[in-house]
C-alpha cells in the first residue's frame, strides 16, 4: 500500500521508532532511587521473630494489619517513607514496617506460587542443569542468598548449599546478579 500524504507517512516512521522504547519499558519495571540513595524497589527480610504490618507508617496513628512471625522472610521494599518501609511480600499483600525490623541479608522463597507443596525443585551441585542433584527443596522453603549470576543463584538452607534456577525463586529480581 502506498501513502500519499507525507504526515501520515513520517507518523508511521516516528511510530516504528518508539516500539522498541515502549517494549523495553514493558519488560523492565521503573527503578528509582530514594533521597537516601536506596532503589526502589529492592529486597530485604525480616529480622525478627514477630513483626507487626501495619496500614501506614506510625505506630501510634495506625492499626496494625497482620503478623509475621517467620525471621528471614523476603520481602519486597516498595516505598519508603522517614524511617518507615512499605513492603510487598510474595502473595503481593502490602503494608508498612518500620525500618528497624528489616535486614539487609538476602533470602528467597523457593516457588511460593506452588501453593500445594508437591512440586519439588532440584538443587544442583553446580549452576546447571547437568549438574549433580544435591537436594529436592519443597514449595514455600526458605534460604539465604550466597549469589546470583542472572540465571543460577547459589541458596544456603540449613547449612546446605547449592544452586536453584532464578526463576524458581522469589526474592530476588529476574536478571538480578549478586556477589
Amino acid at each position: 500500500m502506498i501513502f500519499k500524504s507525507s504526515f501520515f507517512s513520517k507518523f508511521i516512521i516516528i511510530l516504528n521508532s518508539m516500539i522498541p522504547h515502549l517494549l523495553l519499558e514493558t519488560q523492565h519495571p521503573a527503578v528509582n532511587i530514594t533521597s537516601n540513595g536506596n532503589q526502589l524497589p529492592r529486597f530485604a527480610s525480616l529480622k525478627a521473630h514477630r513483626v507487626n504490618v501495619r496500614v501506614g507508617p506510625d505506630k501510634n496513628k495506625y492499626n496494625i494489619l497482620w503478623s509475621y512471625t517467620k525471621e528471614g522472610l523476603p520481602v519486597e521494599i516498595i516505598q519508603e517513607y522517614d524511617n518507615w518501609r512499605r513492603i510487598r511480600d510474595s502473595d503481593g499483600d502490602s503494608g508498612w514496617i518500620h525500618n528497624a525490623l528489616l535486614s539487609k541479608q538476602r533470602t528467597v522463597i523457593i516457588t511460593p506460587w506452588q501453593k500445594d507443596k508437591s512440586g519439588l525443585s532440584p538443587m544442583r551441585k553446580e549452576p546447571s542443569d547437568q549438574a549433580k542433584i544435591v537436594a529436592h527443596i519443597e514449595s514455600g522453603v526458605i534460604g539465604k542468598i550466597r549469589q546470583c549470576t542472572g540465571i543460577w543463584c547459589q541458596i544456603e538452607i540449613e547449612k546446605r548449599h547449592g544452586w536453584l534456577k532464578q526463576i524458581q525463586l522469589w526474592g530476588v529480581s529476574p536478571g538480578e546478579k549478586i556477589f
